[in-house]
C-alpha cells in the first residue's frame, strides 16, 4: 500500500477506534476514541505492516473501524481509515500530496492485514488487573 513520503517524518502515532455511528465514508478527521498511542520502534512496524499490505478488490460499502493518525515533529501529517469489511484503507491529510489521497484496497486475510487488525483489538482490551 502506498504510504505518503511524509511517513519517514512520524514520531507517534494515535489509534482510533472509529464510533459505528461516525462511519462518515469520507470524514474529514477520525471520529472515535482514541485507545493507544504508538512511538519509536512500534510506529515505525506498524507503518512497515501498512506499506507491505498487499493489494486486493475493494469490497462495496467502506465504513471504516479502526485509524491511525500520524504526527511529526510539526503536528499532525496523515491519517488512515480502515476498512476490513470492505477490504479498503482511505489516507488523507495536510502532508498527503491530492493525488495520493483516496481509497487503496488490501487483502484483509494477508499476515500483515491481520497483524495489523490484531495490533488494533489489543488496544481495545483492558489491562489485565
Amino acid at each position: 500500500m502506498l504510504l505518503p513520503s511524509a511517513h519517514e517524518q512520524t514520531e507517534l502515532i494515535e489509534v482510533v477506534r472509529i464510533s459505528p455511528d461516525a462511519n462518515d465514508p469520507l470524514p474529514k478527521t477520525l471520529d472515535g476514541e482514541d485507545v493507544a498511542i504508538w512511538e519509536g520502534d512500534e510506529a515505525r512496524e506498524v507503518l512497515s505492516l501498512i506499506k507491505e499490505l498487499p493489494v486486493s478488490r475493494p469490497g462495496q460499502t467502506f465504513l471504516p473501524g479502526w485509524g491511525l493518525r500520524a504526527h511529526g515533529p510539526r503536528g499532525m501529517l496523515f491519517e488512515f481509515a480502515f476498512s476490513y469489511d470492505c477490504h479498503a484503507a482511505r489516507v488523507w491529510g495536510p502532508a498527503v500530496p491530492h493525488k495520493q489521497e483516496g481509497l487503496y484496497p488490501f487483502d484483509p486475510d494477508s499476515p500483515q492485514a491481520v497483524e495489523l487488525l490484531r495490533r488494533f483489538r489489543a488496544c481495545a482490551q483492558p489491562p489485565p488487573a
